[in-house]
């Protein structure tokens, strides 16, 4: 046979291939000497999870013994096959489980008997860990958790030489498949900086801007922590109402404009809303002692500030989504505290409000990994996104690791381009004191729907005090917010709640346009105490929820409509494109140095509803200084107030008493001349509306209404 001949050359390519490979892999395990591997804390679980099972052999013992007469029995089974027979299945595959569609999975004996050994064990690994005696309830969770992701991680379909398809594909390429697959490991090792973080998604098939985040719109306002972007109108008339959404930010917006065929933002404009998105800021390690109450005063707050400025319409619909919709209830019971109701509506998609079961996400959240996560955060100031996404991730491992791992490294593919796996690997970062604190107080603690047991700037928060209309928006598959848990948070508000419930995850049951028509979904305005109980009675409906959510929003909005408010034309000048510059921000870039929005230097807003709005020239709440009108105002409650010496010994009165008037309230009203109960007592309440309004635009928010009585009752003590 000659050297040159086509078989010769194919074990020469073999062999190189095969050499090439050990260097490759020699290098790969030198990457993980100094790895941590057990970032979990798992050891200390599954030690109390053996000796819980060795304290009741029995259950051991008769586990065993069903997993030996099954094994017995594929045994005869498998040997039938390979004689040529029949043979039956002891044990059948999940209809959803896709791993094993490859035809020899059934039709050939060696490889239906390896698949039926793996669910048999599968089973049998089950059965250990559940129902355990003598193991707390968490613990007993994060053995489970992990016991079937150890499952996942064993399947056949994992390894090259027990998967059908790999072969087939080793044997096609004469193991280049094998080489190209290792490289792709290898530069998923090197974008990782040493974490395997394996590509979902051709990357380079997107850029924002062009064929994701591609909706037309403006930049409006901008701070360290926030853009504000507002979209172009699609229709000749809008409600008058604006619409807000604040989105998680773990996660960059424009989960809700990937196409236009299912972006949200888009299909809302359509539907006449003058929608507005928060775009975070991708923190870096200056942010490191940024707050969660930051996000409230400085993002949700300011951001309706913003709108006011732009429009001139105080009234706001928000929409809050995942823990953005945390965010959103968190500053509407902080604004009540304050006497500011210019939220009028609240939409919650997957919103969990209620963390005392927070589903399997809970297996990450106790004090050693908690503490470990500090600790990390404490060297860089902030948490990786990744982080986070690979928590995300092992909630559905098969799907979004597992298929992955054996596309790219086992058959050697190059990823395909997919928009929503290109949103879901852009990462953000989390500020090291915001991350703590959501951790703790939310996912441990449940505080939220504790009464006044967290606060943000001494304010605290009561969510029972919120009491406009809400729509909760959950589906039925979602493991990140388990729809269970989210109803349990809406049963928590103090007004009008509806509920639906939408089919599929947390991702797709909400991006999900009426032109799909996929899932179907129930609704209730009914708030019954259990989710069973609503789930009874819940009418069902086809197709998306879409429609429906956006008529619940036109009824509670007044169907009040407008011209149509184009960013070009409002209060603040337009700044850059959609979809801006801080969601341009990638996972190792630092915050881009950005010219921060003033808002008292608004232009007179050109729609003739907005007369009142923003006026030109005012100044920041941080620099303001009395003016004419607010010194005339404290004057005349000086002058009118009961005698001098009454004035005199209530120079230092609390104003905090006053339900509305918070810490930096009282200071400013002090620093303009009003320091006691009695001067706010002689005032009218427009009066006390027109001096705020004078010391700060932004402080139209406060309605004053009673605080002359409270005043007065506080002045006579």
């Amino acid at each position: 046979m000659s050297e040159n001949s086509p078989k010769n050359n194919n074990v020469q390519e073999l062999q190189q291939n095969l050499e090439q490979i050990q260097d490759i892999m020699t290098g790969f395990m030198k990457s993980y000497e100094s790895l941590d591997m057990d970032p979990f804390k798992l050891g200390a679980a599954y030690t109390e999870w053996m000796s819980a099972v060795a304290s009741n052999p029995q259950k051991l013992f008769n586990e065993g013994l069903e997993f030996w007469r099954n094994s017995i029995e594929l045994s005869h089974q498998t040997m039938r096959g390979l004689m040529g027979g029949e043979p039956e299945s002891v044990v059948e595959v999940d209809k959803a489980d896709r791993r094993f569609r490859h035809d020899d999975w059934s039709h050939k004996p060696v490889f239906s008997a390896i698949k039926q050994s793996y669910l048999l064990s599968s089973q049998w690994l089950r059965s250990l860990v559940t129902d355990v005696e003598g193991l707390d309830a968490h613990t007993a969770e994060k053995v489970k958790f992990f016991t079937e992701r150890y499952i996942d991680a064993l399947s056949p379909t994992n390894f090259a030489l027990t998967n059908p398809a790999v072969i087939e594909k080793i044997v096609e390429t004469n193991g280049s498949s094998l080489v190209n697959g290792l490289k792709n490991m290898l530069n998923d090792l090197e974008d990782g900086n040493g974490q395997l973080r394996i590509s979902m998604t051709d990357t380079d098939a997107f850029t924002l801007g062009e064929n994701v985040a591609a909706s037309k719109g403006k930049v409006v306002f901008q701070n360290r922590m926030f853009q504000l972007v507002q979209y172009s109108p699609s229709t000749s008339k809008v409600l008058k109402r604006t619409l807000l959404i604040v989105p998680p930010w773990i996660n960059k917006f424009y989960i809700l404009d990937l196409q236009p065929k299912n972006s949200f933002l888009k299909w809302a404009t359509d539907q006449g809303h003058t929608v507005f998105v928060i775009s975070w800021v991708n923190p870096d390690a200056n942010y490191a002692n940024t707050e969660f109450s930051a996000y409230v005063q400085e993002g949700v707050v300011t951001a309706v500030d913003a709108i006011a400025a732009t429009t001139g319409e105080d009234e706001v619909n928000a929409i809050g989504y995942c823990i953005g919709g945390t965010l959103l209830a968190t500053s509407m019971a902080y604004m009540k505290s304050n006497n500011d109701d210019r939220i009028k509506t609240a939409t919650f998609f997957t919103t969990m409000l209620d963390f005392s079961e927070p589903g399997e996400l809970g297996v990450f959240i106790d004090e050693d990994q908690v503490g470990s996560l500090e600790e990390k955060m404490s060297e860089t100031g902030y948490l990786e996104g990744s982080s986070m996404a690979g928590a995300f991730n092992l909630l559905r491992a098969n799907d979004l690791i597992w298929s992955f791992y054996v596309n790219n490294y086992l058959l050697g593919n190059d990823p395909r381009p997919f928009d929503l796996l290109y949103w879901n690997s852009d990462s953000t970062r989390m500020p090291k004191a915001m991350h703590s604190w959501y951790l703790r107080n939310l996912y441990m603690q449940n505080q939220l729907v504790k009464p006044n047991a967290i606060e943000v700037d001494t304010v605290g928060i009561d969510l029972s005090s919120i009491d406009a209309p809400a729509c909760f928006v959950s589906t039925i598959d979602d493991h990140i917010a388990p729809w269970k848990s989210t109803y349990m948070g809406a049963t928590r508000l103090g007004g009008e709640v509806s509920f639906i419930l939408g089919g599929s995850g947390h991702i797709a049951g909400i991006v999900n346009p009426p032109e799909a028509n996929k899932y179907g979904f129930r609704i209730s305005k009914e708030l019954p105490e259990t989710a069973e109980a609503w789930l009874e009675h819940a009418e069902e409906h086809e197709g998306s929820w879409w429609n429906t959510w956006n008529d619940w929003v036109y009824q509670h909005s007044g169907n009040t409509m407008v011209a149509a408010r184009s960013p070009e034309d409002g209060g603040l000048s337009p700044i850059e494109d959609a979809p801006g510059t801080y969601v341009q921000c990638k996972m190792d870039d630092d915050v881009p140095q950005l010219a921060y929005t003033d808002l008292s230097a608004a232009r007179p807003v050109k729609a003739k509803s907005a007369a009142k709005a923003a006026k030109a020239k005012t100044r920041t709440e941080a620099d303001a200084k009395p003016t004419k009108t607010a010194a005339k105002s404290a004057k005349k409650a000086k002058s009118d107030a009961p005698s001098k010496a009454t004035a005199e010994k209530a120079a230092n009165d609390d104003l905090t008493k006053i339900n509305g008037i918070g810490p930096k309230l009282a200071s400013s009203l002090k620093e303009n001349g009003v320091t006691s109960f009695a001067q706010l007592a002689a005032m009218s309440a427009d009066e006390i509306v027109q001096m705020l309004v004078d010391m700060d635009p932004r402080n139209k928010r406060f309605n004053p209404s009673e605080w002359p009585a409270q005043a007065e009752k506080l002045a006579k003590k």
